[in-house]
């Protein structure tokens, strides 16, 4: 027979899952300005059941995109290791857009400065990872292959870039980073590389 203290953090493990879960799928939906409460209603969940595990809305954010994180730094090792930095460098910002082209709420979570004991872990993870980006894009440039007037904090021009296709269309997203990586190239090939086929987002209704 399973004791009361124990059914108890089975539920409240359950609760936070389903929290997380529905978070997500939200968040990717339509970006981070739904409301907890909104979190809460659709999870099954009571308010006090949501902030009971997340006293502040960055907390959520944060622990919502804690494996995309992980996956980024992933490939963020993977481009370091590799021994061509700009073949590295170009894998890099393919994946993280692909990623985001997935999914709109990463885009803010990336970017925002987010209150919360949880989402003060997330952004150090993340500032700490930016830094690692600056190492990727000094060996690229040091290769000869990235164009030299570019500069770390340009991948946040590039995300919010890419973030603006929306989720509608991630073959408009692959064509867009081909555009801007082509851009990027120090001495871009002749002919260039072909690009991914052309297609347009699909219209948005009006507000």
């Amino acid at each position: 027979m399973i004791d009361e203290p124990s059914r108890k953090r089975t539920d409240a493990r359950r609760n936070r899952d389903r929290i997380i879960e529905v978070a997500g799928a939200t968040f990717a939906a339509q970006g981070l300005d739904v409301p907890m409460r909104e979190i809460a209603r659709r999870a099954g969940v009571g308010p006090a059941t949501l902030y009971r595990h997340f006293p502040a809305k960055g907390d959520l954010v944060a622990a919502t995109f804690a494996d995309q994180l992980d996956h980024c730094v992933a490939t963020l090792d993977a481009a370091l290791a590799d021994p061509d930095p700009w073949r590295g460098f170009c894998v890099f910002i393919e994946k993280v857009c692909a990623m985001q082209a997935d999914d709109r709420g990463f885009t803010a979570a990336f970017l925002a400065t987010l209150p919360g004991t949880l989402a003060t872990d997330f952004e150090r993870v993340r500032d700490h990872h930016l830094r690692r980006f600056a190492e990727l894009t000094r060996r690229a440039k040091q290769s000869g292959h990235l164009r030299a007037d570019f500069v770390p904090d340009d991948i946040k021009l590039l995300i919010m870039a890419n973030g603006g296709i929306g989720t509608e269309s991630p073959a408009a997203s692959r064509r867009l980073v081909a555009l801007l990586l082509q851009s990027l190239q120090a001495h871009p090939t002749t002919p260039p590389a072909p690009l991914p086929p052309p297609v347009l987002p699909p219209p948005r209704p009006f507000p």
